[in-house]
């Protein structure tokens, strides 16, 4: 067998395994994402059957949290400018869930193999987390923008209103509302997201 034919089979051996190597291209469409990415649908719907989060809500939440990228990571941390030390913190994947609330999820829920870099099993913690704020705040799964703050502030600290002294959160969790709300309406409107 050629190289070349050999590394044809490679990249087809990769490509099957359904992971993805980049982002969706113009995360600014829904239908677009739906359409290059099937099985992104096919994980969203399923969290929403089974914890009631709409997709847009979950679409718009990813989007802010690793822009559809399941290998994001937080950026390092450098002492006087050039000595690395360590990540900004263990956040990592699609949702970019931390260690330690990501182990909560697969003991509380039974999912032990979950991994941060899938999309079903990201999307399934954002459902879990996100009723967590419901029972623990009364967040409506529907309110992208609080559901954002709680998502990123923890449910104690969103309680505490934490978010107040971080006019910056705020702005952001206004944008993530803002792209739930654009996400809603283009997939009311595309075949693909069906």
């Amino acid at each position: 067998m050629s190289r070349k034919l050999r590394a044809m089979f490679l990249v087809l051996f990769v490509a099957s395994c359904g992971g993805y190597s980049s982002p969706p291209r113009n995360l600014n469409d829904a239908c677009s994402i739906a359409e290059q990415r099937p099985k992104y649908m096919k994980a969203f719907k399923a969290t929403e059957r089974r914890w009631g989060v709409p997709v847009h809500v979950q679409m718009a939440t990813i989007y802010q949290e690793s822009r559809f990228r399941g290998d994001a990571r937080t950026p390092y941390r450098f002492a006087l400018g050039v000595i690395p030390m360590g990540r900004q913190s263990s956040a990592y994947g699609y949702s970019q869930a931390l260690d330690g609330t990501w182990d909560d999820y697969r003991a509380e829920t039974g999912r032990r193999s979950a991994k941060r870099d899938r999309i079903r099993d990201a999307t399934d913690f954002m459902g879990w987390y996100m009723n967590k704020s419901r029972e623990k705040n009364g967040i409506p799964l529907t309110d992208a923008r609080n559901q954002y703050l709680a998502y990123h502030e923890g449910n104690t600290g969103y309680a505490r209103g934490t978010y107040n002294s971080k006019s910056w959160l705020v702005r952001v969790a206004d944008d993530v509302q803002s792209r739930s709300n654009l996400y809603a309406a283009q997939l009311s409107s595309c075949r693909a997201a069906r």
